[in-house]
């Protein structure tokens, strides 16, 4: 198989040792790590896959993976299919599959997918969002600043919560162009906001004006109790695995950050998770997206569900980990690889994702939950960080990933320091959830130095 990594990351640890397990070789096409993990991050990544490629540059491109496929071929590998978990690189995934010969989502979709205003007004006119967005300028920031509603502003083509948040009074042009200076100085997330989505997604002709050089939209904003849908489509039938409840969001001025999950989700009733279910459904069928792997947002009040994003790929931090823990198996990324490597035989593989998924009436026939929290560094340099012992409940997944010494600079991205995972048998859930939730604002302790004056 053929992985993409980014900048030498990208779950590569977790999908290497998924394809050790099934016999299969993994080659890693990575690009150019940072500066501070050029020394180091390739040699791992040499110790973990049976090849590895990086890059000169620090974001991959078509010819690089052409290029790479080429060379597979040439040296008499039989590539079976590609993954990538980083949405920039999804659509190289797309393009490398096709070539392949793969069932995959193409390559246009995908980029379709990250045009988040075209994709906003698309579901608005087919029912399926209340919301509408607007790409934003010095003149419709104004405008909305001033009418007394509620917005939301994020980029057009974004990823993770880089940039994203409600918009106020105070909001200012010079904000977006501090957000917009700092993107296209982030080694890791440049690429993917100052590249237009695709081909004719936003008018050509639109006079930018002043506007910066990565563009963002200002959309209603969607009120809610945030959840998502962890999605396994094969053959255009959808399978929904898991339901997060994000029992902690907080926003901030520049970004936000999803602290905490559970799942099954506590606040929702049956009625309302198969609501969710059959909505997902008509959202990947106005979308045509009949397969592949899908962490759909989504925001819930009593008047239905809305839509946050649409995302083709796995969820993030802990969501692939925590899927295995309610299964009792295969997580999400497993999931995955498996309707990739079964494309031309999706029976058998159609009928363990029935055995695993909620059905339509919103039962799960999952009998454990989980809840996991992320943690995000300050900014600061890290004197001491760690796992706390003495917590109510015995984790089933710890990562730090920080360590003293590292400095953290002020960004409006988050900079993830940690994440921890429990299990819990769901009969048992609401009876330990209440002792757990405020004692795992604790599970990683961290020491900042003090500043010097």
């Amino acid at each position: 198989m053929l992985l993409l990594s980014h900048v030498g990351f990208s779950f590569m640890e977790d999908l290497l040792g998924t394809l050790r397990a099934r016999g299969l070789k993994g080659y890693v096409l990575s690009s150019l790590p940072e500066p501070q993990h050029q020394a180091d991050r390739p040699a791992v990544l040499a110790g973990l896959a049976d090849h590895v490629h990086v890059t000169s540059g620090h974001v991959l491109t078509a010819r690089d993976v052409e290029d790479c496929l080429d060379r597979l071929r040439a040296a008499g590998e039989q590539v079976q299919c590609c993954l990538t978990v980083w949405e920039g690189y999804r659509h190289l995934m797309a393009l490398a599959n096709a070539r392949l010969g793969v069932p995959d989502l193409d390559e246009k979709q995908v980029l379709d997918l990250r045009d988040k205003l075209t994709l906003r007004n698309r579901l608005a006119d087919a029912g399926l969002s209340r919301g509408r967005a607007s790409l934003l300028t010095p003149e419709t920031l104004a405008e909305r600043r001033s009418d007394g509603g509620r917005y939301f502003v994020k980029p057009v083509s974004g990823i993770a919560s880089f940039g994203t948040f409600p918009l106020t009074a105070d909001t200012t042009w010079g904000d977006v162009e501090r957000i917009t200076a700092e993107a296209r100085s982030d080694t890791v997330y440049a690429d993917v906001f100052t590249a237009r989505p695709g081909p004719g997604t936003l008018n050509p002709d639109a006079e930018r004006g002043d506007r910066p050089g990565m563009d963002f939209l200002v959309e209603d904003y969607v009120p809610g109790r945030e959840f998502s849908f962890e999605v396994i489509a094969v053959d255009a039938e959808p399978h929904v695995v898991a339901v997060h409840e994000k029992c902690e969001v907080t926003e901030t001025a520049g970004t936000v950050l999803e602290n905490a999950c559970v799942s099954p989700p506590v606040s929702l009733s049956q009625e309302e998770v198969a609501a969710g279910i059959h909505w997902v459904a008509k959202v990947l069928d106005v979308l045509d997206l009949d397969r592949g792997c899908f962490h759909v947002e989504a925001r819930h009040t009593a008047s239905g569900w809305d839509l946050i994003e649409v995302n083709p790929r796995v969820g993030g931090s802990l969501i692939s980990p925590s899927v295995a823990a309610l299964t009792g198996g295969p997580g999400l990324l497993d999931l995955w690889l498996d309707s990739l490597l079964t494309a031309d035989r999706p029976d058998g593989f159609g009928a363990t994702l029935r055995s695993l998924s909620f059905a339509a009436d919103g039962t799960t026939p999952c009998r454990s939950a989980t809840f996991f929290r992320v943690f995000f560094a300050e900014p600061g340099t890290i004197r001491a960080v760690g796992l706390n012992d003495d917590l109510p409940l015995e984790p089933v997944v710890a990562h730090v990933l920080l360590e003293p010494g590292d400095v953290v600079h002020s960004s409006s991205r988050e900079v993830f320091l940690g994440q921890v995972l429990w299990r819990m048998d769901r009969a048992d859930r609401d009876a330990v959830l209440p002792r757990l939730l405020p004692a795992s604002e604790h599970a990683i302790e961290i020491v900042y130095e003090r500043e010097r004056g």
